[in-house]
């Protein structure tokens, strides 16, 4: 296999953007990371794009050709497909993107994630995001996901001792990240006390311990690593991707505190770059809620099960502890566009290993973790980052 390298990235500001329509959120972040790579659309093979519900968000489907139109390659008939695995479905897009020049076939992929969810009410959003749940076992008798999440979070209160101050900290970590990004959608601190008291979504999960419904887009180009170095000295490598599927609903799993998509796709991941849990020096993880944050640093091997509240209350995960995670401030406070989530994802470890993060900036990162879950855990992606 050939190594691939991200040459390029873009990124649209988070949140509810009434004044940008899907087809303009998806030009500006491609035409953002095509200009940051330095390519033409001649070189381009070939395009991926994650979106997970654009026919029911916008009532636009067929999103591969909409993404080749609103680029202005459309007259180059350049292939470009759509990917969906729910929330995962922008790590799904770049992994099916690393894949095909992995593989030989191509040698420059473009790769996007977009969504606009604020075009609908907040029901109709609910039920939308509903449809990543299995449809007969559990949103048929009316489960949202925060009451799936509220489930994992009462179960690991049970078993590990995991508290509601643990999952309050990391709403509050995430805002402070979240505050020093541009593109975040809440770009404020909050405090212990607010995250506490928030109103009950799904006991014990306030509405401070959710992720928003947000409207954005990201991208990235993909390239043969040997061939990155006729555009930019940039070029971040891809050391590691993997992939894990699992029971759709909750109660097909063999724990409901462990995602095992997310242990079976970091073990392909940590094989494929050589290196274990221990040589990450940060990482991105789809924290949809607070708890699924604690969940991800112990199925990622990060520290030992049941001891993820701990590691919030020992201050392991802040911007300067031994190991930051959610830089970005996470989908709590950047915002979670479904489709884009797992894109914008690999945006932020690029930055970071670019050294071009800013205020969030941390010191000597050398390998960063994006970590994308679709559903409450039935698809992983995880990719791992070094910079060339």
């Amino acid at each position: 296999m050939r190594e691939v390298a991200v040459i390029g990235i873009g990124i649209t500001k988070f949140g509810e953007l009434w004044d940008k329509s899907f087809r303009q959120l998806i030009a500006e972040a491609g035409s953002k990371a095509i200009l940051d790579a330095g390519i033409e659309g001649k070189e381009i093979d070939e395009m991926y794009v994650g979106s997970m519900s654009s026919g029911r968000f916008v009532g636009q489907e067929h999103v591969g050709a909409l993404v080749a139109d609103a680029a202005g390659f459309s007259h180059m008939h350049i292939p470009s497909t759509r990917v969906e695995g729910a929330c995962a479905s922008g790590g799904l897009a770049v992994r099916q993107g690393y894949l095909s020049i992995a593989s030989g076939m191509n040698d420059i992929v473009v790769v996007g994630g977009m969504e606009k969810m604020n075009d609908v009410g907040g029901n109709d959003a609910t039920a939308t995001l509903a449809t990543a749940a299995d449809q007969e076992w559990e949103a048929f008798f009316g489960t949202t996901f925060p009451a799936l999440y509220a489930m994992i979070a009462t179960r690991h209160m049970h078993e590990y001792g995991t508290t509601k101050e643990q999952l309050a900290q990391v709403a509050v970590k995430n805002h402070a990240n979240g505050a020093k990004n541009p593109y975040a959608q809440y770009r404020r601190e909050i405090t212990l006390e607010l995250a506490m008291n928030a109103t009950t979504v799904a006991y014990p999960l306030g509405l401070l311990d959710c992720s928003p419904v947000t409207d954005g887009a990201a991208s990235l180009i993909l390239c043969a690593a040997d061939k990155a170095k006729k555009y930019t000295d940039k070029a971040i490598k891809i050391i590691g991707s993997g992939q894990g599927s699992d029971s759709l609903a909750l109660h097909g799993r063999r724990d409901i505190c462990t995602l095992d998509a997310t242990v079976h796709a970091a073990k392909t991941a940590y094989k494929q770059a050589g290196i274990t849990s221990k040589d990450i020096d940060f990482a991105e993880v789809h924290d949809c809620f607070t708890i699924a944050e604690i969940c991800a640093i112990e199925d990622l091997g990060f520290v030992k099960k049941g001891e993820g509240g701990k590691a919030i209350d020992n201050k392991i995960t802040t911007l300067d502890g031994s190991l930051p995670v959610n830089t970005s401030g996470g989908l709590k406070s950047k915002g979670h566009p479904v489709g884009a989530t797992g894109v914008a994802q690999m945006v932020e470890v690029t930055q970071q290993l670019r050294g071009e993060a800013e205020a969030r900036q941390l010191k000597d990162a050398k390998i960063g973790l994006a970590h994308n879950v679709g559903g409450s855990g039935a698809t992983c992606v995880i990719h791992i980052m070094e910079a060339m």
